[in-house]
């Protein structure tokens, strides 16, 4: 079983494919900034965190949602510090036997993370209407 978890500043760069023997199942999700935040354009997000918590509360998620979904690994990427609109600021990749438990692992995962990690987002506004 694997756990990885990453903080880092700006926009995600591509990621490498999990892969994990035995897998029945591997998940991907990025979650991407969209063009406008409370029906406001915006140019970006700036993310801020308590990162010695943050990593800490992210691998406890990891390894709790690991145990309860019975999966192979779990491997988490989000970004602190501005992301412009259509780059990657969070990315969740699962393996699991069955298609069932990664499924509802990713949903939950996500649900938690909104819920339970010390991130925080700001919209950039667009200056000028320009980004």
């Amino acid at each position: 079983m694997l756990v990885e978890v990453h903080i880092g500043d700006g926009p995600l760069a591509p990621g490498q494919a999990l892969v994990c023997q035995g897998a029945g199942a591997i998940f991907l999700f990025e979650g991407i900034v969209r063009p406008s935040e409370d029906g406001k354009p915006i140019a970006g997000l700036r993310y801020e965190t308590y990162e010695p918590m943050a990593q800490s509360v992210l691998t406890q998620l990891s390894q709790e949602l690991l145990q309860k979904h019975e999966l192979m690994a779990v491997r988490v990427e989000h970004s602190r510090g501005h992301v412009p609109v259509g780059q990657c600021s969070f990315r969740l990749q699962l393996a699991s036997k069955h298609r069932k438990e990664g499924l509802a692992a990713m949903d939950e995962f996500i649900d938690r993370l909104k819920q339970d990690v010390p991130i925080w987002k700001t919209p950039v506004p667009l200056l000028g209407g320009r980004p």
